[in-house]
């Protein structure tokens, strides 16, 4: 992105973000609710078009492509498209019908390797012994595994997570950090960006972080420059106390206001 806005009547959703995300990246996006997080997950999709500046994509540059061609090549997950998979289809049907970019399965003919890739992929994240339930059974957590699964289907050059543990309880949570930090490590992945209010959802070998406020880039850069308590604090315009774990997990808590003597 190069000087990239949004705006929606007299709301300005996103403000001139520069930002530029490589191959071997993987980059947690942080802000609090109305930062333009998901609005910037929207451009990134080639779900909507910039108000101002540049946005490229895969080599391809919005308002100059045809984006029903680029977005095959785009692995999404979103609450937006889990709404719109019908409850009563088989677990195994919602991955495998990725390939033809349907949500809702009817007469595609789908072949032995699309069979195969959509039950390693369930392997992966843990899901393959849901393959014969409807995912309107599943709980949340096993819906989101689901999701990263039919994400990855069409083997993406980006995958994009719009706040995937949204909803989730604590052991939800835990598993689904522990399966995106095995896809994060795995050099055959793709270029990740995952959204989040937290930075307990960081998994461990996400390498970048992105800080929004009011539609603005507050810090960018590798996860371990950026990531302190300073550029948190403006985030979220709050005094904030930042943990890091040995094991790359990240915690934080409101720290105390000092307050001066008159």
């Amino acid at each position: 992105m190069a000087d990239v806005s949004v705006r929606r009547g007299q709301a300005t959703l996103l403000d001139r973000v520069t930002w530029s995300v490589d191959e071997a990246d993987r980059w947690i996006v942080l802000g609090p609710n109305g930062a333009g997080k998901t609005t910037l997950v929207q451009v990134c999709g080639a779900q909507i078009h910039p108000s101002g500046g540049v946005a490229g994509i895969l080599g391809e540059v919005l308002g100059t492509t045809d984006v029903f061609e680029l977005r095959p090549r785009i692995g999404l997950t979103s609450a937006a498209v889990a709404e719109r998979i019908p409850r009563e289809e088989k677990v195994g049907d919602v991955v495998i019908s990725a390939s033809y970019a349907v949500l809702g399965r009817w007469r595609e003919h789908y072949d032995e390797l699309d069979h195969e890739r959509a039950h390693t992929l369930l392997v992966e994240v843990g899901a393959d012994h849901l393959v014969e339930r409807t995912f309107g059974t599943l709980s949340e957590g096993e819906r989101k595994r689901v999701q990263i699964a039919r994400a990855l289907m069409t083997d993406p050059e980006l995958l994009i997570m719009d706040e995937p543990a949204a909803g989730l309880d604590l052991g939800g949570r835990e598993d689904l950090v522990s399966t995106l930090s095995n896809l994060a490590r795995d050099d055959t992945s793709p270029a990740t960006v995952l959204v989040s209010h937290h930075v307990e959802e960081i998994p461990p070998g996400f390498t970048h972080a992105l800080m929004l406020r009011n539609g603005q880039v507050v810090a960018a850069g590798p996860i371990r420059e950026v990531m302190t308590a300073e550029a948190l604090s403006e985030t979220y315009q709050m005094p904030l106390i930042l943990q890091i774990h040995p094991d790359g997990r990240y915690a934080a808590r409101r720290g105390v206001r000092r307050h001066q003597r008159g």
